[in-house]
């Protein structure tokens, strides 16, 4: 089991800056020894995605999965191919305001009433601890970690810990993390509109991300 550091990646969960706020500040990354290989999240082919069950009251209490996509994720992870155990892993950060989901309506009362995405636009998940990666590094394989850390919405911390599976080959580093979460964890209840719908408190999240080496 190799032991992972938290690193704070260098500037702009890149080439998109959707969401961010006017004046933010980014964590400034600690310099790369000259062994290890840098990798950047490419939003255009990564995505956060969010999955809450509910209720269609009107529709004769019809369930249905409502799913939201973000793809203003931003991030950095550094490899060090030689020697697994000195590779550090960013925090990853999403604009949870730009979730898009297949209705307009649901989106604006996610942003404006309970998830309060136009007011709290920036989640956080900061890295504490990876389980699982090998002793050596085995260039295309696949290998399934915990990465457990701390997620940040709506000014909320609470740790949580997202199954992973990875890849690097080559140029390339991708990836998928899954987590559950409830929402009255971060201080706010299921969505309940009287007579209209009902949603379920446990939120599935997923991360797909796919990240370039960078100079």
């Amino acid at each position: 089991m190799v032991s992972v550091r938290m690193w704070w990646f260098t500037a702009a969960l890149c080439a998109i800056v959707i969401g961010v706020p006017p004046g933010s500040h980014l964590p400034v990354a600690v310099a790369a020894p000259a062994t290890t290989q840098r990798f950047v999240i490419v939003p255009e082919e990564s995505q956060v995605a969010y999955r809450v069950g509910e209720t269609l009251i009107r529709e004769d209490n019809r369930f249905n999965v409502a799913v939201g996509i973000s793809r203003a994720v931003r991030g950095e992870i550094v490899i060090d191919r030689a020697n697994p155990r000195a590779s550090q892993v960013g925090p990853i950060t999403v604009d949870i305001s730009q979730f898009q989901s297949d209705s307009q309506r649901r989106d604006s009362a996610i942003q404006e009433r309970w998830l309060e995405s136009a007011r709290f636009p920036i989640a956080e998940f900061t890295p504490t601890r990876i389980e699982g990666l090998p002793a050596q590094y085995e260039e295309g394989r696949e290998i399934a970690v915990r990465i457990i850390g701390n997620l940040k919405v709506r000014g909320v911390v609470k740790s949580v810990t997202f199954t992973t599976a990875l890849k690097l080959q080559g140029p390339q580093l991708t990836g998928t993390a899954a987590t559950k979460v409830l929402m009255t964890d971060f201080g706010f209840d299921p969505p309940s509109i009287l007579g209209i719908l009902r949603a379920q408190n446990e939120v599935e999240i997923e991360f797909r991300f796919l990240a370039r080496s960078a100079p």
